[in-house]
């Protein structure tokens, strides 16, 4: 394959930006630009000059053997001054080398993949990790980044591979005294991949909501102080305040980082009767967005009740309550009782992200949805007798490649592009 170069870091004024060279001539261009190649691994201080011997900058010069680096192949990394012009006068001299080339978004991860130095949830979660923005994000990236779901995954194909051997002796000697009933052995081998398949996927709406952010919607009548309360805990004036009822129509919403999770706060139209058509829209709107949040804060004014059914885990505030009283009461106005909401809605969703699924994706769904199938027409067959163990069997295989294609091993040519087209140049 080329040479590749990009510059890994973001672009822009810098400290230090780092272009990344991958390929067999990496060492090669070293030897050009900087005279010699340090030891693989150890860092080393060179003058860099183009053909010409024209200085370029000083640069941290790191280079990586194949097999021992991120993509598998040859690497090296110049570590130069972040500054527009040195990074791109150097990347104008790479760009002029024969058999080098600027890569394409996602190539240096894709020869990862490539190099088997990566599987395709681990190429996933780096992309999930680059775009982490919270910690609960981080982590649950950083898990699956280092393997734990291909982990699984290979446990359970290692499981089935098992049980498809045992069915395909049972065929090959069918017309033969085979002393043992393989029948238990592979029901329970089957049975032990479906129900951990099953359990990984219950936990895959709270890992989409991990990574897009749980909704979080405060609901009640006019004039309660949801908008004053948004702009509280937002820290600015997202949402207008005013006395007069109704003056908040559509669905504000506010993306904020609490306890370490994604949450998007809901502020919406106040809920009551009223015979303006552009309210009566806001009131709809507030309603199919407060059934569909994971989380509502009910704020009820003073002798009454709350607007809508409280759901378990739901919490019911009192509003304005400007000092501390008795009870739940919160006020976006002084800040009386925030803390202890914020506190509320951390544990509520912390909660929830114990049980934290490692697959995330719709991609992922749609496989182990697949192989759940399979599986569960393999255990029919098993039912059915010695006979259709040739058909037992091949469910079983098929679902074996649907967990392969899990990896990225077979049958995702098509999906590569689409997936690496999301990373930027320099990953």
């Amino acid at each position: 394959m080329d040479t590749i170069f990009a510059l890994a870091s973001a672009p822009g004024k810098a400290g230090v930006s780092v272009i990344r060279i991958s390929g067999s001539q990496a060492f090669d261009v070293v030897k050009q630009l900087a005279g010699r190649v340090p030891k693989p691994r150890f860092a080393a201080l060179c003058k860099l000059v183009d053909e010409h011997g024209v200085h370029l900058d000083e640069a941290l010069v790191l280079t990586f053997d194949a097999g021992a680096s991120f993509t598998g192949e040859r690497v090296a990394e110049l570590q130069v001054h972040g500054s527009v012009a040195v990074v791109q006068a150097i990347l104008d001299v790479l760009g002029q080398i024969d058999g080098l080339r600027l890569a394409e978004p996602g190539e240096f991860t894709r020869r990862a993949l490539e190099n088997g130095c990566m599987d395709l949830t681990q190429v996933e979660a780096l992309s999930d990790l680059i775009e982490a923005e919270t910690e609960a994000q981080r982590k649950h990236a950083l898990t699956v980044l280092s393997g734990a779901l291909a982990e699984k995954v290979t446990d359970w194909r290692t499981n089935l591979i098992r049980a498809a051997a045992l069915l395909e002796a049972t065929i090959d000697f069918a017309d033969e005294e085979v002393p043992v009933d393989v029948t238990d052995e592979v029901r329970e081998l089957i049975t032990g991949v479906l129900a951990d398949i099953q359990s990984e996927l219950s936990g895959l709406s709270v890992a989409e909501r991990v990574k897009s952010g749980f909704e979080v919607a405060i609901v009640g009548p006019p004039n309660a102080g949801k908008s004053t309360l948004l702009n509280y805990l937002a820290g600015r004036d997202a949402a207008i305040t005013s006395e007069v009822a109704g003056t908040t129509r559509d669905v504000i919403e506010v993306r904020m980082d609490i306890g370490g999770m994604p949450v998007t706060l809901l502020d919406t139209a106040g809920l009551r009767q009223t015979d303006d058509m552009v309210e009566g829209i806001g009131v709809e709107r507030a309603k199919s967005r407060a059934d569909s949040a994971d989380l509502r804060i009910h704020l009820v004014p003073e002798g009454e009740m709350p607007l809508l059914d409280v759901r378990e885990e739901d919490i019911v505030a009192a509003a304005k309550q400007d000092v501390p009283g008795f009870g739940l009461g919160v006020s976006g106005k002084t800040g009386n009782g925030v803390d202890f909401l914020v506190g509320k809605i951390r544990a509520i969703l912390s909660e929830r992200s114990a049980n934290l699924s490692l697959v995330s994706r719709a991609r992922h769904k749609t496989v182990l949805t697949d192989g759940i199938s399979h599986i569960q027409s393999a255990l029919s067959g098993l039912d059915d007798g010695p006979d259709f163990y040739d058909i037992t069997s091949e469910e079983v295989r098929v679902a074996i490649r649907a967990l392969e294609s899990l990896l990225g091993h077979v049958d995702v040519e098509h999906l590569l592009d689409e997936i690496f087209s999301s990373f930027c140049v320099g990953k």
